[in-house]
């Protein structure tokens, strides 16, 4: 069963969203420190990793945006893991409107939006008038029944305002929101499931996953 990777790679320094701060990536053990602990040719590393929650492609649970939502380690996996999965297709667009999601069979399924913006991934031009989900539109997945929904943009909302209106639809019904996917080219429209877990962590709303799908 073919696997497609989704998700970004994490680097030191690397700049996901602006104002947060890169991820910092050293050893806690180098290997040659570790030498003086084991046996002579016995070496390992204990690596260090300072990061916020907001880092590469990360999964939004409903904590991040409400005090008494459920937390990362609250989401079940079967609401995580082999979700059956459909690609809308949104290029060229800024705006996703509810249209692009009415008539569909989306209940139960993840919901991935394919824009095109992971092409300007690490560059100054991913922050700027990135693709985004309108209000009309988190309504609309809210209503159908959606189990997850993706996107391969900086936000799936419209950060040049201060409202949040897709989060705050989205994670107020429970549907987990996944952002800064990459190669939804690559997925067939339907036909595929998708997976995107993260670290089971109590009182944290933000983590990142290694997003992958599996091609039927």
């Amino acid at each position: 069963m073919p696997l497609i990777d989704l998700s970004h790679t994490i680097e030191a320094g690397m700049i996901t969203y602006k104002g947060l701060p890169a991820p910092l990536i050293c050893d806690h053990l180098s290997r040659q420190a570790s030498r003086a602990n084991y046996d002579p040719g016995t070496e390992f590393q204990i690596g260090r990793l300072e990061m916020v929650g907001n880092t590469g492609t990360y999964l939004d649970s409903p904590f991040h945006r409400y005090a008494d939502g459920e937390d990362l380690s609250d989401l079940g996996l079967e609401r995580l893991v082999r979700l059956p999965g459909i690609v809308i297709r949104a290029e060229g667009l800024q705006a996703v409107d509810a249209d692009h999601f009415r008539d569909r069979d989306l209940r139960g399924r993840a919901v991935l939006v394919h824009t095109g913006w992971a092409r300007h991934w690490r560059t100054d031009a991913y922050f700027e008038d990135h693709p985004f989900l309108t209000e009309a539109a988190a309504a609309v997945l809210v209503e159908a029944g959606a189990a997850l929904v993706g996107i391969d943009s900086h936000n799936i909302d419209d950060t040049r305002t201060r409202a949040r209106p897709a989060h705050t639809l989205l994670l107020g019904a429970g549907v987990p929101i996944c952002e800064h996917m990459r190669g939804l080219e690559r997925l067939p429209d339907q036909g595929f499931r998708f997976t995107a877990a993260p670290p089971k962590i109590k009182a944290f709303g933000t983590f990142p996953v290694r997003a992958f799908a599996e091609i039927d």
